[in-house]
């Protein structure tokens, strides 16, 4: 038997009757539990489990809410991120951090938050506030970045284009030696404290004049050029070992005439995994942006993007049916044989490869709070760290 076929095996452990099957499609899926329902009696368990390992949830509160824990649970999930509405003070941050981190008991859910510093920083005050990355890029200073990453995702796109309404000061500066030389250094940093890098968003979203939570941004240069510029700052994170890299939803004629980079197997696969030589794990960005969403509905551009070399895919929102509704297509692309169960196969080991280096501490039993919590927060040092960034906005 082929290894294909091997893995296929393995993840397709048992295929409900015909009868099953039209028992439950018959049921309306209007809501995120009859949804599960429907799924849960359709599809092997197996292969749910290793499909959810492939998604990062957003959601709405302050705490987990009972449609994600039924997700996890049926499931598996490969982990949360938080956004401005799931903060309110330390000790609410440490306690759904630490709920989330045990949803899945296995294997650990990545805990991640959508903080760079400056316009995009989800964490106020008690929380340090950081200037923008750009900050950075005008010191020059590389031990300044070191410090600024052992007291706090690297942004590795080029602030090339003034006119960029979404990247802008969020870029560490705006020549590629610069970028590649600090953000390799906080990627190396930040790792070393065990927090996961980030590097975004590939193949460059530096050079763009639209914003991709609105329209599908165009990158009109050759491929000469963005492997002389676009490219360098992730080569270097790749040679610092980051752990993850973020595609871009960005149109890249000279690469893929036809599809965002995100859903691009020419640009994710044959240059980012295979050109590049790149390891790690490879996530979308929010599938529920504009410049994906506008033409292709989440589930189908979620099947789209773990076909093309993606490792997981983000759906922010926290719309839970939708959520549901990818990881259902998901499965059925894996049933059908258009994704290949190798390719998820391939995404997992490189999951599991990535959590077992920087998620290798055991969950405490309970998170930190009180006087321990706060003594690490907001400390002088640190705003010393943020001071002297600001000094060069």
């Amino acid at each position: 038997m082929s290894d294909a076929a091997n893995g296929r095996a393995k993840l397709v452990d048992h295929v409900p009757s015909t009868a099953e099957r039209r028992r439950a499609l018959a049921r309306p899926a209007g809501s995120v539990a009859a949804l599960r329902d429907r799924i849960v009696i359709t599809m092997p368990a197996a292969l749910r489990r290793e499909i959810g390992q492939l998604l990062i949830a957003g959601f709405d509160g302050q705490q987990i809410p009972a449609e994600l824990r039924s997700l996890a649970k049926e499931f598996g999930l490969g982990g949360v991120i938080l956004f401005a509405r799931n903060v309110d003070a330390p000790e609410q941050v440490a306690e759904i951090a630490h709920d989330a981190s045990r949803l899945v008991p296995d294997l650990p859910p990545w805990v991640s938050v959508d903080q760079e510093g400056g316009r995009v920083a989800r964490l106020k005050r008690p929380f340090t506030e950081w200037p923008p990355m750009a900050t950075l890029g005008r010191s020059g200073d590389v031990r300044l970045a070191e410090r600024f990453a052992r007291a706090l995702a690297a942004e590795l796109d080029i602030h090339t284009n003034p006119k960029n309404p979404v990247i802008g000061d969020r870029a560490l500066a705006e020549k590629a030696t610069e970028v590649a030389r600090l953000g390799a250094a906080i990627v190396r940093t930040l790792q070393a404290e065990g927090i996961a890098a980030c590097g975004k968003h590939f193949p460059g979203h530096g050079d763009t004049s639209t914003d991709s939570h609105v329209e599908l941004p165009l990158v009109e240069h050759p491929p000469d050029r963005l492997r002389e510029v676009e490219f360098a700052p992730f080569r270097a994170a790749i040679g610092a070992g980051v752990a993850t890299i973020m595609t871009a939803h960005v149109l890249v004629p000279a690469l893929d005439e036809k599809r965002p980079a995100t859903l691009s197997r020419r640009i994710v696969h044959e240059i980012l995994r295979e050109e590049l030589g790149y390891e790690g794990v490879i996530l979308s960005d929010d599938l529920e942006m504009k410049a994906v969403a506008a033409e292709y509905e989440v589930p189908s551009s979620a099947v789209l993007a773990i076909q093309a070399g993606c490792d997981g895919v983000l759906i922010c929102s926290g719309d839970h049916h939708t959520q549901a509704a990818a990881l259902e297509a998901l499965i059925h692309a894996v049933e059908e044989e258009r994704v290949p169960a190798s390719r998820v196969d391939d995404a997992l080991k490189r999951h599991r490869r990535a959590k077992e280096r920087l998620l290798a501490s055991p969950v405490p039993a309970r998170p930190a709070s009180g006087r321990a919590l706060r003594d690490v927060l907001g400390r002088d040092e640190h705003q010393a760290i943020a001071d002297e960034m600001a000094r060069f906005l």
